[in-house]
């Protein structure tokens, strides 16, 4: 039911006034999967399609806690208030599908990051993790000619994005002398992916390779390394562009890093939405997967990269 002119007004809606019409905004969401400083930068690309689409209201949502739960719960609330699509990176699929369903058959739903491709999503927009975990095996292989034992550490272990990264990974080194000996979950717990990193560290002398498969597992294993005195001593494979990252990987600690372009999530995301509402599905592929490439950083062009991103997100 549209709501009436004075009843948008209460609820704080923004409105575009023609003369003698109130026409309401159509509302985006755009809906992450933990509080963490790598969405900063999908926020900015959101943030920009805000600027380019004036006819729409584009909100930026954090879950409570990084539990589908509350994601789903998230979700019906945004619904009942009018949002027209969603956009989400899913905590985890597999047990969402049911909650992702009843929100598709309201909305038009779609996926990034973390994609969903059993539910009734329209779209998955985000990286092809598969590819980016080969990339992350590549740096190993490349930094470890003589072979090595790595220890992963991650957020959510049953996350599908988590998954194709790690079996990405795998596959890059199978055959190079390197084994991914574990892989350390921690629910995206700050605490936690430190102390496992400190574990490791305490119970596994012979592992000399980490990788950290989620933006805030990189910046973990450096605070446990600086304090072991271990800086330099086991080879590092990161992921995302934290500025701890980019520092140990321009300082030459971290071999190498894995990024996404979240920006582009944000950005492209929303205008995708937007010409869907409006009827253009040419942006939807057959496959229904949209990939943003991933790409290496290392010591070679962290620099560039950095600036890069700094002019990206206004800084």
């Amino acid at each position: 039911m549209k709501l009436t002119f004075a009843a948008a007004l209460a609820a704080g809606l923004m409105l575009s006034v023609t003369p003698g019409l109130a026409q309401e905004k159509k509302q985006l969401a755009f809906i992450v999967n933990a509080a963490s400083d790598f969405w900063k930068l999908a926020e900015a690309g959101v943030k920009k399609a805000q600027d380019e689409l004036p006819n729409y209201e584009l909100q930026f949502k954090y879950p409570a806690q990084g539990t589908a739960a509350l994601q789903n719960a998230l979700m019906d609330d945004l619904v009942a208030a009018g949002t027209d699509a969603i956009m989400i990176s899913s905590v985890d699929p597999k047990t969402s599908i049911d909650a992702f369903n009843r929100i598709a058959a309201q909305v038009p739903l779609f996926t990034t990051d973390s994609d969903a491709p059993a539910s009734n999503r329209i779209a998955y927009l985000g990286s092809s993790n598969t590819d980016a975990g080969v990339q992350a095996g590549e740096i190993a292989v490349k930094a470890l000619p003589n072979g090595g034992k790595c220890m992963g550490f991650v957020g959510f272990l049953d996350a599908d994005n988590a998954k194709e990264r790690i079996a990405g990974f795998k596959k890059a080194v199978e055959g190079k002398g390197i084994e991914l000996v574990d892989t350390r979950g921690d629910d995206v717990d700050f605490a936690r992916a430190r102390s496992n990193v400190d574990d490791v560290l305490a119970a596994n002398p012979d592992i000399n390779c980490m990788v950290g498969f989620y933006s805030y597992n990189p910046p973990k294993i450096y605070e446990a390394l600086q304090a072991a005195n271990k800086l330099g001593q086991i080879t590092v494979i990161a992921f995302d562009e934290d500025p701890i990252t980019l520092g140990a990987v321009r300082q030459g600690s971290f071999a190498g890093t894995v990024v996404q372009q979240p920006f582009e999530w944000g950005y492209q995301g929303m205008k995708l939405m937007a010409k869907y509402l409006e009827g253009d599905k040419s942006g939807i592929p057959d496959n229904k997967l949209i990939i943003v490439p991933t790409k290496v950083i290392d010591k070679s062009n962290v620099d560039q990269f950095e600036a890069d991103l700094k002019a990206a997100i206004g800084k």
